[in-house]
């Protein structure tokens, strides 16, 4: 990467990451564009040479986000000898429902404007850096399985709808029950899930 390819980057993230804390403490609706260039000292013309708006930025800090998640776990993954599919995807489950829990800001900003529209999104993008695409590695998953799965991208839109749905609560309020009390509950319809879709 060359120096002004360094440089943009740097203006890029410095974008993305006051954002993503303007607008956690703030919240969206009342972060302005002019907030955000400000706090990040730059131009309000290079926002618009990243970004078109702040939906935008919101969008890109999701599928960012999302896709960081899924790799931290992936790579924690490939650091065990898990290789039944079933279990690899529950333990991914596991570890990103462990990092909501340690990051509840994050859990708050991602619940409140994640769609499958945009996750969809997230999964198929290349994690900056890493050269990492979500969703080719939960295909390559999928495929080394040896049982067959119908409708693979529908199944995780099953699965990831279930958490979004019901850890929340559970995370942030303890309501209906506490997420350790939950998460033997959640793996069991996730595996069942599963079973639905396998062939």
């Amino acid at each position: 990467m060359n120096k002004l390819e360094e440089n943009k980057k740097k203006k890029k993230d410095a974008l993305l990451n006051t954002a993503f804390e303007l607008f956690i403490t703030k919240g969206l609706q009342k972060t302005t564009i002019s907030d955000i260039v400000q706090q990040a000292g730059v131009a309000k013309g290079t926002f618009y040479l990243y970004f078109t708006d702040k939906y935008d930025v919101r969008n890109k800090l999701i599928s960012h986000k999302a896709g960081k998640l899924f790799y931290d776990a992936h790579e924690a993954l490939s650091g065990t000898d898990i290789t039944d599919f079933e279990e690899q995807l529950l333990f991914i489950v596991d570890y990103i429902i462990n990092q909501l829990i340690e990051n509840q800001s994050l859990l708050r900003f991602i619940a409140k404007n994640l769609s499958w529209g945009v996750f969809r999104k997230a999964i198929d993008v290349k994690v900056s850096d890493e050269e990492y695409n979500v969703y080719e590695v939960y295909y390559k998953m999928v495929e080394d399985s040896p049982k067959h799965y119908k409708n693979p991208e529908l199944m995780l839109f099953t699965i990831v709808e279930l958490i979004g749905g019901t850890c929340y609560s559970c995370i942030l309020y303890k309501d209906p029950v506490p997420i350790d009390e939950y998460k033997p509950h959640l793996y069991r319809i996730i595996k069942s899930i599963m079973n639905d879709f396998a062939q």
